[in-house]
C-alpha cells in the first residue's frame, strides 16, 4: 500500500513537473517571439488588407475603409478607458483596498496564488469581465508583495483567464443579452431569429457544464504550469515593485480646499446618479439585465468610487494613479478599428459567409461555427459588434440545418473567447496595471489555449446534437 503511494505521488509530480516544464518553455518562446501588442494589431491589418486582395478588392477601397474607420471604436475607446479608471477607483478606495488585502492573504505559496487568482478572475468574469479584470488586477498587485516565489508572468496569465476562458457563458455575454431584448436586435437579423430568450442560452445545463468543466481544467493548468520558487521570474526580475497603496490623505491648507475635503458634494452627487441607476433600471421595459450595458456598468462604478473615497480630493487622486494604465487602450484600439473597417466595409464579409454556408452541413456546422468565431476574433476582438456580423447568416443556416438557434449563441460566445488567449485586444487595460507586455502573459495563455480548443469544440459538437431544435419566435 505504502509502495502504491509512493508511485501514485511520483506520477503525480511527473505530471506536475512536465506541466511546469511546457509552461516555462512557452512563456520563455513568447518573451522572446511574441509581438508586442502595437505590433500585433499592425500585422493584423496587413494580413486582412491580403485577404482583401486575394478575393479581389480594389487596394484602393481596402484602404480607404479601413482609414475611414480609424475613430470609429472611440466611444468603445473611451468606455474601456473608464473600465480601468472606474475599476481601479473602487479597487484602491479604503474599504475595498481592505477587501483585497484580505483576499491576498489567503494563497501561502506561488502555486497556490496562481491557482487563486485564476479561480477568482473566471468566476468573477461570469458575472461582469470588467470587474473581473481589474480587480484581478490589482489582486495580482497586492500579491506580488505577499508571496516569494511567485512567477509575475504565470499569475498575470492567471489574472486573464477570466477573459480568455468562460466570460461570455455568463452574463458578460453582450451576444445572449442582445439575444434576448427585442429592441437591441437588429430589424433584419430579428427577421430571421426572432428573440432568444436566456433560458434557452446563459440558463441552460450544456452551459453550466461546460462553464464549470473549462473553470476546473484551467484552474488545474494554472496550477501545475505554475514555476516553483526556484525557477519563478518575479515582479522584482521585471524590474517591478508596487508601492503599498497610500490611502493617507495630506491635510487641508487653504480655505479655498474646504469642498474637496469634504464628503457634502461627494453624497449629493451620488444621490443624483444613484437616482437616475434606479430610474433605468425599473422602466427598462426588457427587465433591468438588459439595461446593464457598458455605459451604465461604468457610471455605477464611477459613483461607487467616489462614494468610497469619500471626498473629491481622494476621489481625484485615485483617477490620476489610473490613468496611466490606460495608454494602450488609447493609442491601440484605432488601429483595430481599422481591420474592422477593412471586414465590414468591403467583400470580405460576404466572401466569408457564403463560403461558410456552402460548406456545412448539419453534422459538421457546430464545429464550423466555432472554428469560424475563432479566427474572426483574432481579427476582431468585440463579443457583440461581431455577433452582429455573424448571426445573420449562421443563425439562418442553424435554421436550414435544425439546429438549436441558443445553443448556436453559446457555440459562439464559447469559441469567440479563445483567441482572447493569444489576442492582445482584452489584455490591454491588465498590462497597463501591471506594468507588463503581451509577451508576458502569452506562454501560459497559450499554454491553456492548447487544451481549451478540443474541448470547447467537443462539447459545442455534442450537445447540438442532443438539444432540440426551436422555431424562431416572432411576436
Amino acid at each position: 500500500m505504502a509502495e502504491e503511494n509512493i508511485k501514485n505521488n511520483a506520477s503525480d509530480d511527473n505530471a506536475e513537473g512536465r506541466m511546469e516544464k511546457y509552461g516555462l518553455a512557452l512563456a520563455q518562446w513568447s518573451e522572446k517571439w511574441f509581438p508586442d501588442a502595437l505590433v500585433f494589431a499592425l500585422i493584423g491589418i496587413v494580413i486582412v488588407f491580403i485577404i482583401g486582395l486575394l478575393i479581389g478588392e480594389s487596394p484602393v477601397k481596402l484602404a480607404i475603409e479601413g482609414g475611414k474607420s480609424f475613430w470609429v471604436l472611440v466611444p468603445f475607446t473611451m468606455q474601456m478607458a473608464m473600465v480601468i479608471i472606474g475599476g481601479y477607483v473602487v479597487a484602491s478606495s479604503p474599504p475595498v483596498h481592505k477587501l483585497i488585502q484580505f483576499l491576498a492573504g489567503i494563497p501561502k505559496t506561488g502555486r497556490g496564488a496562481v491557482a487563486f487568482v485564476a479561480a477568482f478572475s473566471m468566476i468573477t468574469s461570469l458575472l461582469s469581465w470588467g470587474f473581473s479584470l481589474i480587480f484581478s488586477g490589482l489582486l495580482v498587485r497586492e500579491l506580488t508583495q505577499r508571496v516569494k516565489g511567485l512567477d509575475y508572468r504565470a499569475v498575470g496569465s492567471a489574472a486573464y483567464l477570466g477573459l480568455g476562458a468562460v466570460w461570455a457563458l455568463g452574463l458578460s455575454s453582450s451576444a445572449a443579452l442582445m439575444m434576448a431584448t427585442k429592441g437591441a436586435i437588429p430589424p433584419k437579423l430579428y427577421a430571421i431569429s426572432g428573440i432568444i430568450p436566456l433560458t434557452q442560452t446563459l440558463f441552460i445545463w450544456p452551459t453550466l457544464l461546460m462553464a464549470i468543466l473549462l473553470i476546473i481544467i484551467s484552474i488545474a493548468i494554472a496550477y501545475w504550469s505554475a514555476p516553483g520558487p526556484e525557477r519563478a521570474k518575479t515582479a522584482a526580475d521585471f524590474g517591478i515593485k508596487f508601492e503599498p497603496v497610500d490611502l493617507s490623505l495630506e491635510p487641508r491648507k487653504k480655505p479655498g480646499e474646504w469642498l474637496e475635503y469634504s464628503p457634502i458634494l461627494t453624497i449629493l452627487i451620488v444621490a443624483l446618479l444613484g437616482w437616475y441607476l434606479v430610474d433605468v433600471f425599473q422602466k427598462s421595459p426588457m427587465g433591468p439585465l438588459a439595461a446593464l450595458d457598458l455605459n451604465n456598468y461604468n457610471l455605477i462604478f464611477i459613483a461607487c468610487g467616489m462614494l468610497l473615497h469619500w471626498t473629491p480630493r481622494r476621489f481625484v487622486r485615485a483617477v490620476a494613479d489610473s490613468v496611466p494604465a490606460t495608454g494602450g487602450v488609447l493609442i491601440q484600439f484605432p488601429f483595430y478599428a481599422v481591420i474592422f473597417g477593412m471586414i465590414v466595409g468591403t467583400g470580405i464579409t460576404k466572401w466569408l459567409a457564403d463560403l461558410f454556408v456552402s460548406i456545412t452541413t448539419q453534422g459538421t456546422y457546430p464545429l464550423l461555427v466555432a472554428l469560424y468565431s475563432a479566427i474572426l476574433g483574432v481579427f476582431i476582438p468585440s463579443g457583440g459588434s461581431k455577433w452582429v456580423l455573424e448571426a445573420p447568416y449562421v443563425l439562418q443556416a442553424a435554421i436550414e440545418h435544425k439546429v438549436n438557434m441558443g445553443w448556436v449563441v453559446q457555440i459562439y460566445n464559447a469559441a469567440e473567447a479563445l483567441p482572447n488567449l493569444l489576442n492582445p485586444f482584452w489584455m490591454l487595460p491588465l498590462l497597463g496595471m501591471l506594468h507588463m507586455k503581451a509577451r508576458d502573459l502569452v506562454g501560459y495563455s497559450m499554454l491553456q489555449l492548447i487544451f481549451h480548443i478540443p474541448l470547447v469544440f467537443f462539447l459545442c459538437w455534442l450537445f447540438a446534437k442532443y438539444i432540440p431544435f426551436v422555431a424562431p419566435v416572432l411576436g
